[in-house]
């Protein structure tokens, strides 16, 4: 998954310390915070990794653990990063209520919840599943997004507001996708075998469910609060409990315009 997109920018990086900055300097009480933060960092990782385990929280000692593993991950797989930019630029392409990148890394728990998911994603791929599960438990205490080690989440992903959000073990989700608060893709709690997979581009609206093993097609549009239970082909939306196709998406970029909007 992903696209063939540049890495971190470095424009972003030097825009982004440049509001830390401005924000030190308007509001001298935030200073310490956005030097620990942003400015004493000389690229994304480094911040990341700070903010990562920040968020995670737990002893001293757990905290520099948390920001050692992080950093670990991103001197050895530079494609976290990658991956993290365009993370963080979709809420700037999407949201026209987010000022700007600064906020996004310090105020959007559903991008640092998405940042640590994939190290424990990382942790779980290598075999250290034990110590992904610790993560994986630590991250949903602290942030309520729930996203399982095992899952696989492509990039361009925003996850908007993020309280609620469950992704659990084995679910397939594809580039460029947006998901709101309280949304649910998991297996069926009956025991259906195999877990749910979405398409690139797809959103899946505030307390939607997608359950079981189904299929959401490319560029689908899951109505809030409806719970999907069969597969949706790709443009189509999906509204209702259990979900009805109401019609072919007038959007072809749904994800991307954030319209909840049914036809």
């Amino acid at each position: 998954m992903g696209l063939a997109l540049p890495a971190e920018s470095p424009s972003l990086w030097d825009t982004i310390q440049r509001e830390a900055v401005a924000v030190a300097a308007a509001e001298p009480v935030l200073a310490p915070w956005m030097h620990e933060a942003i400015v004493n960092h000389n690229d994304l990782a480094g911040a990341l990794a700070q903010l990562i385990a920040v968020a995670v929280g737990g002893s001293s000692a757990e905290k520099a653990l948390t920001r050692r593993l992080a950093e670990r991950a991103y001197r050895d797989d530079p494609s976290l990063i990658e991956t993290a930019t365009l993370d963080l630029r979709a809420p700037l392409d999407r949201d026209p209520a987010c000022p700007g990148a600064l906020h996004v890394l310090l105020h959007f728990k559903g991008y640092i919840a998405l940042q640590a998911y994939r190290i424990s994603h990382r942790l779980w791929e290598s075999g250290r599943t034990e110590f992904a599960r610790e993560l994986h438990g630590r991250i949903t205490q602290a942030l309520h997004v729930c996203i399982h080690p095992s899952a696989t989440i492509g990039s361009a992903v925003f996850i908007d507001h993020g309280t609620g959000v469950t992704i659990g073990e084995g679910v397939v989700i594809g580039d460029d996708t947006s998901i709101l608060q309280d949304v649910t893709v998991s297996r069926s709690p009956g025991g259906q075998a195999g877990a749910p997979r979405i398409g690139r581009g797809v959103l899946l609206s505030a307390g939607a469910m997608v359950l079981g093993n189904v299929h959401i097609g490319d560029f689908a549009k899951i109505g809030a609060g409806s719970l999907v239970l069969a597969s949706v082909p790709p443009g189509t939306t999906a509204v209702g409990v259990p979900a009805r196709l109401v019609s072919r998406t007038p959007d072809p970029r749904p994800a991307l315009n954030m319209d909840q909007s049914l036809p």
